[in-house]
């Protein structure tokens, strides 16, 4: 899902460092880079337009160990632990939080917070307005061993809804689950596609992990461990009597066939309809973009389902949060951090993010009369040729910021409506629990804790929704205290340990 804010950006806008020459031939580089940046990018570090442009405004060359393969590079991320032929900067480096851990504990990682300040005052800037971002980033020891790519564009797992359906029924855009229920019914019953046949589904969603995003309508929004925190408390809901209340009505749904039957067996490839002339036959889906579901031609059919209300509050849950650790880190081998931290911090800045994702003004886009922003070439020079060797957009995180003003300004309509309607939702998300690093011990406790509550959970909530099991007094008792035997006790305890 750390993905989504570049995989979105290129589905929307398209439907090197070179030593110096000298008499004797090139000049070495000044410093080793190694990262990756593969997948669909198609990006060669040795010859993007980036990187050439970076050596020019920064005299700063590098030699590139790119990898491509994502497996390759999970294998050799394990060796840099080890101190394995170091690098001197990890660039969208892709390290989660064990793996920035285990390289700050061997040694490999240096700590970046004391050169910060000084030497990437834009970057401090966002980190002194934001606390929550430093939090974010800071070991349990109070170190800063990796830099995060920060984003302000919405990305989120989202409710969309079909416009033109609510539309065909005379109905409005619902505001609580016993509303929503209404407008699935009429869905069902009301032959909204206007095609003839019974091939609607009111309402589709991929197992368990998305029907909690529906959560929020009964007051739940919580991580993927079930817990948020609650007057200074680690909380969980997932035994709460607000959980056995959403279960009953998600089992109303699956009872009315207003919850598709293969809720629990379908994958996203497999629901997608990819061809323009077919019926569209979803009124209701969890998504990050209507693009993953249906095509093109018919996204314009769905709209953001501005979050439920529940008790008179409106709240949903920010799937990702801004920050992404773990993409930028110099290592023991670096001899001058300050020089690299200063590089980096350009990215931080509105010219360098710009820049990294869509190269120069002038050159690759250019600003139009209505003060919106176009590319230059036409789109599929754009696919074929910009993004892959002027920008360094996809194939993994960037280090920087991603500002929501830029993006937004694209000159293409469909853009700026997509980023308008997820940015409806920005405004009640929330995290259920501070971003941060747990200490190795805690980590370790937790992934076992949690391998214990979440398969069971998960299996018996889909059996209560489909029926399989009656959800009952006995039954949720059951349920509770299944939960609080697979250790729910001990979860909310280490986890206390980390609310702010």
């Amino acid at each position: 899902m750390r993905k989504l804010t570049g995989i979105l950006l290129a589905a929307i806008m398209i439907v090197c460092g070179l030593g110096g020459a000298t008499a004797e031939g090139l000049q070495a580089p000044d410093y080793v880079m190694e990262g990756y940046d593969g997948g669909s990018s198609n990006h060669d570090w040795e010859t993007n337009l980036f990187f050439q442009r970076m050596q020019e405004k920064t005299g700063i060359s590098f030699e590139y160990r790119q990898y491509t393969d994502e497996e390759a590079w999970e294998s050799r991320k394990t060796a840099l632990t080890d101190g394995e032929n170091l690098p001197d900067v990890l660039f969208k480096a892709g390290l989660d939080d064990a793996e920035t851990l285990a390289m700050a504990e061997s040694g490999v990682l240096i700590d970046l917070k004391p050169y910060l300040a000084e030497y990437a005052p834009d970057l401090w800037a966002l980190l002194e307005a934001n606390p929550d971002y430093l939090e974010a980033i800071t070991l349990p020891d109070g170190t800063i061993r990796a830099l995060p790519g920060i984003t302000e564009l919405p990305s989120n797992n989202l409710i969309w809804i079909n416009q033109t359906w609510l539309n065909n029924v005379k109905m409005e855009m619902p505001t609580t689950a016993e509303e929503l229920t209404e407008v699935l019914r009429a869905f069902r019953a009301q032959d909204p596609n206007r095609n003839g046949k019974k091939d609607e589904t009111p309402l589709s969603v991929l197992g368990v992990w998305d029907l909690r995003f529906l959560g929020h309508a009964f007051g739940i929004v919580e991580n993927d461990y079930y817990l948020h925190t609650e007057d200074g408390k680690a909380v969980s809901s997932l035994t709460s009597e607000e959980n056995r209340a959403f279960l009953t009505w998600l089992h109303q749904l699956w009872e009315e066939n207003l919850l598709s039957h293969q809720s629990f067996t379908i994958v996203d490839s497999l629901r997608q309809i990819t061809d323009s002339n077919a019926a569209i036959t979803y009124g209701a889906f969890l998504s990050t973009t209507p693009l993953s579901v249906v095509p093109a031609s018919a996204m314009d059919q769905y709209t953001v389902l501005t979050p439920l209300t529940c008790n008179g509050k409106q709240i949903y849950r920010d799937l990702l949060g801004p920050v992404t650790k773990g993409t930028f880190g110099l290592t023991r081998n670096c001899k001058d951090p300050e020089k690299l931290i200063a590089w980096v911090n350009y990215l931080y800045t509105e010219e360098g993010s710009i820049l990294v994702q869509a190269g120069q003004e002038g050159s690759e886009y250019f600003w139009n009369e209505d003060g919106k922003w176009e590319w230059m070439a036409d789109l599929q020079t754009v696919a074929s040729d910009v993004l892959p060797n002027v920008t360094l957009s996809e194939g993994g995180i960037l280090p920087g910021i991603v500002t929501l003003d830029f993006q937004a300004k694209y000159a293409d309509k469909s853009t700026g409506t997509l980023i308008d309607q997820m940015s409806r939702v920005k405004d009640y998300a929330v995290m259920p629990f501070p971003q941060g690093y747990l200490a190795k011990e805690d980590a370790e406790q937790i992934a076992k804790l949690q391998a214990e509550i979440a398969p069971y959970a998960e299996q018996m909530m889909a059996e209560f929704i489909t029926g399989d099991l009656s959800l009952d007094d006995e039954t949720w008792n059951d349920f509770r205290e299944g939960v609080e035997r697979r250790g729910m006790a001990d979860m909310l305890a280490l986890w206390q340990k980390y609310v702010r």
